[in-house]
């Protein structure tokens, strides 16, 4: 069975939900402990994807993911650029993303002058926002994993600091710039798919651009703030009871998108 990793260290709490989506394809979906591959114990090239869960790493006592995100990139950072470009796939969710992101393994805009190149700050509203969201799939066709993706998705969100923000000095080159290389993933939305423009709680943490995931150039890396885990099936959305709806949810599409291409590798 193609081997993934799931990635977690003291503070993650969806790596179950996770393993859970990753297996229903088939894979081996290994949950390892940071610290085994620290200490030599694993090898991330023995894996054909990595996820990054969500959760609450080593507490996110300076800032989300800030403390597992310089461990990362400091301890495993070459490892996981190997992994890109080897074409493996690489997930962020929730905290996940904001480990990629403290690691500068994402956005990776390609000769940009400054290494931290994005942040993921305190949400405007200034609180945890728990709920769900409508995103539109804004990617051009680079992202691997946005393919298949329906246009308009709904998906839960859970975090207290989910606002992308870009340098303020060259924001807007900085959004150009994602924009032209086709790195933007998804982007929150009305439930009638317009842009939410900024506004509350459509867009739940105020991100620039109403920003909620973004990919490397390569597409082979993708970090998002909503949990594709947790909408994996209908049975767990908020309304399925009323609606009726049975079968798999708009998370479905995002892992199997990554086994699908794992498997091309």
């Amino acid at each position: 069975m193609m081997p993934f990793c799931i990635l977690r260290a003291p503070g993650t709490n969806c790596d179950i939900e996770t393993k859970y989506a990753l297996e229903h394809f088939g894979c081996r979906a290994e949950i390892v402990h940071v610290n085994q591959f620290l200490k030599g114990k694993k090898d991330l090239s023995a894996y054909s994807g990595l996820v990054i869960p969500g959760g609450f790493s080593y507490g996110d006592h300076i800032r989300s993911g800030a403390i597992m995100g310089k461990i990362v990139g400091k301890k495993l950072g070459t490892e996981i650029t190997k992994m890109a470009d080897e074409g493996k796939p690489i997930l962020g969710i929730c905290n996940g993303f904001q480990v990629l992101v403290e690691s500068d393994i994402l956005p990776r805009l390609t000769g940009r002058t400054l290494k931290s190149q994005a942040a993921l700050g305190t949400n405007t509203s200034s609180k945890f926002e728990d709920r769900w969201v409508y995103l539109r799939n804004e990617n051009r066709g680079n992202c691997i994993f946005t393919r298949r993706v329906k246009k308009l998705t709904r998906m839960p969100v859970a975090h207290a600091e989910g606002k992308l923000i870009l340098p303020l000095d060259r924001e807007k080159e900085y959004l150009n710039y994602l924009e032209e290389h086709d790195q933007m993933a998804f982007c929150y939305a009305t439930n009638e798919g317009e842009l939410a423009k900024g506004k509350y709680p459509e867009n739940p943490n105020g991100s620039i651009a109403d920003i909620a995931g973004i990919c490397d150039q390569s597409g082979i890396v993708m970090g998002m703030m909503p949990h594709p885990e947790r909408a994996f099936r209908m049975i767990t959305y908020p309304d399925w009871t009323r609606t009726g709806a049975e079968g798999f949810g708009d998370g479905y599409a995002i892992f199997k998108n990554m086994v699908d291409y794992a498997k091309k590798v």
